[in-house]
């Protein structure tokens, strides 16, 4: 960006951006979107600790039997 210039963004552009963002995701088959998904997951869990992950996928596991619990006793359908 050149010096002096706004950040402001032109709202039309933002829109058509989204148009975007939508279209390729419909044209996109599952394999791929989840091939997509993993990569950015992997981004992700670089930048985070063992100890860190570890911790998240503790709470993950908590949340999953939680839910299993809840559908169970009927509470969740």
């Amino acid at each position: 960006m050149i010096r002096g210039m706004g950040a402001k963004k032109n709202p039309n552009a933002v829109a058509l951006g989204k148009l975007g963002g939508t279209a390729r995701a419909s044209s996109l088959t599952k394999a791929e979107r989840s091939s997509i998904a993993k990569k950015a997951a992997a981004a992700r869990n670089k930048k985070l600790s063992a100890a860190e992950r570890s911790r998240i996928a503790k709470l993950a596991v908590k949340a999953r039997e939680q839910k299993r619990r809840a559908i169970r006793k009927g509470e969740l359908t």
